[in-house]
């Protein structure tokens, strides 16, 4: 039978220090508690603790996937209620294990049980599940217990993942309206111009007219989506293979995420949504009473961008000399010239135009009457390509240099750190950036309406007078 060391206080409140056997954890201090005292601290003799590991972990079922956020929100809250109503731990965690379902975190708060059993502590035991349990959710718990106020700190956390998790559904929700849409109708104007416009240039072809500029350019469009339907898959996935390529290196990182920043309207809600999650991040760690340099670490691992990683290491540098956090973060937020970025515009400018040379050059060899046509939209591509490019870097020339972190956020950190509320002042600017973010998301998805209508108007409005010109012409003509 395992033996537990164990330290309590009695009646009069003198220590007692003293081992005990029992079969768990649970069972030596309900003893501890029938004999009169109060245990503070108890864990396995050494001896008791390699006997349990020299027996190896228990195998857990195979799971796929990972440990969903809003599972671990739930087992955080509920672990919360359970260490306020005075469980202890391993009891706490062995109830939440048999009411979870089978998956990664079942398996994880089995494993975590066990570490404890041997007489770990429980951030070190969480600390052996790292794809459930982050480093920021470990060294809170480590916080919680070092400070004696396990139940408060999963409190703050269970707050801070459900205000995180909010806000990630906040965005993905009043994105999946737009995005269907546009797919949806991607697929419709495929389909016409994969199926519907054939038929009408077989009819014209049978009939011998002379097409004006619209219909040949619709025919010539048509002719490339049926001859090179699979540019519309491969294309996507190529861009996307780029920037994983590119995302490799550590410039390539650095150059893409400034690129996505500096989107217009969509890099600014990513922005807002990323100043939102680090600043809550290092609100709750400093809370918490997590050390500063190991908050900002940890900080620095959840901000999911290079240039904010790249701002945090910079703050934490200028910790260790000495300084404030509000200097280095004002120094460090303007992000300045990068060549990866500036390709990455370039590319997004030369895209329009290379479409429409590749429509003109399959458009040229295939549609009769077209050549003519053809080359002077030709020109046009290689016009819309040189001056995409050239556009679209000089946008990102005069935007390069504006900050990715607001006055308001420097000004609001500094006054935290005069006054000594830094969490306060941290927590005050997430509120204030996840409003923003709402606000936005909202906005953004109002205007997205009807600019996908005015868009589906004027593509259907092109193709309907594109097929009934030459219809009128041939009416015409027979009449």
């Amino acid at each position: 039978m395992p033996t537990f060391q164990f330290e309590a206080m009695d009646a009069t409140g003198q220590e007692i220090k003293d081992v005990i056997e029992a079969a768990t954890e649970e069972e030596a201090q309900t003893t501890i508690r029938q004999m009169g005292y109060f245990v503070t601290k108890i864990h396995l003799k050494k001896g008791a603790k390699q006997a349990v590991a020299a027996g190896g972990k228990k195998k857990r079922p195979f799971a796929l996937g990972g440990a969903k956020t809003k599972h671990i929100c739930t087992f955080t809250r509920q672990l919360s209620i359970l260490q306020d109503a005075g469980l202890p731990i391993l009891r706490s965690l062995r109830i939440l294990e048999n009411n979870n379902k089978p998956g990664k975190l079942k398996n994880a708060l089995g494993d975590t049980c066990d570490e404890i059993e041997t007489g770990s502590t429980l951030s070190e035991a969480m600390s052996k599940s790292p794809k459930v349990f982050s480093r920021l959710y470990v060294n809170m718990i480590k916080a919680g217990e070092a400070g004696g106020a396990l139940e408060t700190i999963l409190q703050r956390l269970a707050d801070f993942l459900e205000s995180s998790e909010a806000l990630k559904r906040k965005v993905k929700g009043a994105l999946i309206y737009p995005i269907a849409v546009v797919i949806i109708a991607s697929l419709i104007l495929v389909l016409i111009m994969a199926v519907i416009v054939p038929t009408f240039k077989k009819m014209f072809d049978e009939f011998g007219l002379t097409l004006p500029p619209p219909t040949l350019l619709l025919i010539a469009m048509s002719d490339y989506i049926v001859r090179y339907w699979f540019l519309l898959l491969i294309i996507p996935f190529c861009f996307w293979l780029l920037t994983k390529l590119v995302r490799k290196f550590k410039q390539g990182r650095m150059g893409f995420d400034m690129f996505i920043l500096k989107l217009p309207v969509f890099g600014r809600l990513m922005e807002r949504n990323i100043l939102a999650r680090t600043t809550r991040t290092l609100g709750t760690l400093v809370s918490s009473g997590v050390p500063i340099l190991e908050a900002l670490n940890i900080t620095r691992e959840t901000a999911g961008n290079a240039l904010f990683e790249r701002i945090f290491s910079k703050v934490t540098e200028a910790i260790r000399e000495g300084e404030v956090i509000s200097k280095p973060m004002r120094d460090n937020a303007v992000p300045g010239f990068h060549p990866v970025s500036a390709f990455f515009w370039a590319l997004l400018g030369v895209f329009p135009g290379v479409m429409i040379l590749s429509v003109a050059l399959t458009a040229g060899r295939s549609v009769k009457g077209a050549k003519g046509s053809m080359e002077t939209l030709s020109a046009v591509g290689g016009g819309a390509c040189g001056i995409g490019a050239v556009v679209c870097v000089l946008f990102y020339l005069v935007k390069m240099r504006d900050r990715v972190i607001d006055e308001l956020v420097v000004n609001m950190v500094d006054v935290g750190e005069e006054t000594g509320e830094l969490d306060t002042m941290l927590y005050k600017v997430a509120d204030t950036y996840d409003d923003e973010v709402r606000v936005m998301t909202e906005g953004l998805t109002r205007l997205i309406e009807p600019l996908l209508i005015v868009f589906l108007g004027v593509a259907v409005g092109f193709i309907v007078i594109s097929l009934f010109m030459p219809l009128v012409q041939m009416i015409t003509s027979l009449t």
